[in-house]
């Protein structure tokens, strides 16, 4: 079965036990189909910790998990919740910008990395991500998926944040080589007010 196939059997069975139709649980669900536990995660957009959480409960005892923020909010944030369900042990918290992964891990080793781009939820909406670090992190995170790796990319627009950054996004990912990736972009085809775009890359 070729890694398309199989993507295409995760979608099913997905959609088989959905419970709601948002982009987290979306990408959450599709993600956890792809890895397997005791992997190396990266949680290139802390925020909150809830993506974090989600990566710790992935990596079980054996994986190990590095988060990136530049807010200190969010590292606050994402120690109360890992500690309230006794996963800090699992968690490396970096108070560092994700176009800087690549200083903590080597290139092919990592499992899967989550990007849930935008601002902190809670906070100063002028301190969300940018078009060109996001690019660039998102090129850095290629470089140190292993064969088989997953990134999952929430992406946004409109708002506060604009357009700019999901065009930019979604331009880098279109011209990516197929024959080192597979792209799949996700959408909300009938939703109004420029729904989020769940996105996925496997490395082949």
């Amino acid at each position: 079965m070729t890694l398309l196939q199989t993507w295409n059997k995760h979608c099913r069975q997905v959609r088989n036990k959905m419970v709601s139709y948002q982009i987290t649980q979306w990408s959450h669900e599709l993600f956890r189909l792809q890895v397997k536990p005791g992997g190396i995660y990266i949680d290139a957009t802390m925020g909150n910790g809830h993506d974090t959480l989600f990566l710790c409960e992935l990596a079980g005892e054996t994986g190990k998990v590095i988060a990136f923020d530049i807010q200190e909010k969010a590292i606050n944030a994402t120690e109360l919740l890992l500690k309230k369900h006794h996963m800090e042990t699992r968690a490396k918290l970096c108070l560092d910008s994700h176009i800087h992964m690549d200083r903590y891990l080597e290139q092919d080793s990592v499992d899967g990395i989550y990007f849930n781009f935008g601002y902190l939820p809670g906070g100063d909406h002028n301190l969300a991500t940018k078009p060109d670090t996001s690019v660039e992190a998102i090129k850095t995170g290629l470089g140190l998926l292993r064969k088989g790796g997953v990134m999952a990319l929430c992406i946004y627009s409109g708002g506060d944040t604009g357009f700019e950054e999901k065009d930019c996004i979604l331009e880098y990912l279109k011209g990516l080589d197929e024959k080192s990736y597979i792209v799949i972009v996700n959408t909300y085809f009938n939703r109004k007010n420029n729904p989020p775009i769940p996105a996925f890359v496997i490395k082949k």
